[in-house]
């Protein structure tokens, strides 16, 4: 799980997202990225990002953004804390 940082929306309201099911993609460094199946929600003023799967080596200060089941990037962010 994941808090990210100063979310940008493109698209929507990305609170209007809580509990779907999005597609979140980022990269783990030169060369490894991935995209992975994940649900949101509202804690206090913060979104929390919960994947489905185990994602390993994410770190705080790297970007993700969000898509939903269309791929329509719905925005993105700076992960500020991982659980």
């Amino acid at each position: 799980m994941i808090y990210p940082n100063d979310i940008t929306n493109l698209k929507t309201d990305i609170g209007e997202k809580v509990g779907q099911k999005i597609i979140v993609k980022g990269s783990l460094g030169r060369n490894r990225p991935f995209e992975k199946e994940a649900t949101l929600e509202k804690v206090d003023d913060k979104i929390l990002v919960t994947f489905k799967e185990p994602v390993r080596a994410i770190t705080k200060g790297q970007s993700v953004v969000f898509y939903d089941q269309n791929n329509i990037c719905l925005g993105g962010g700076i992960i500020e804390k991982v659980l």
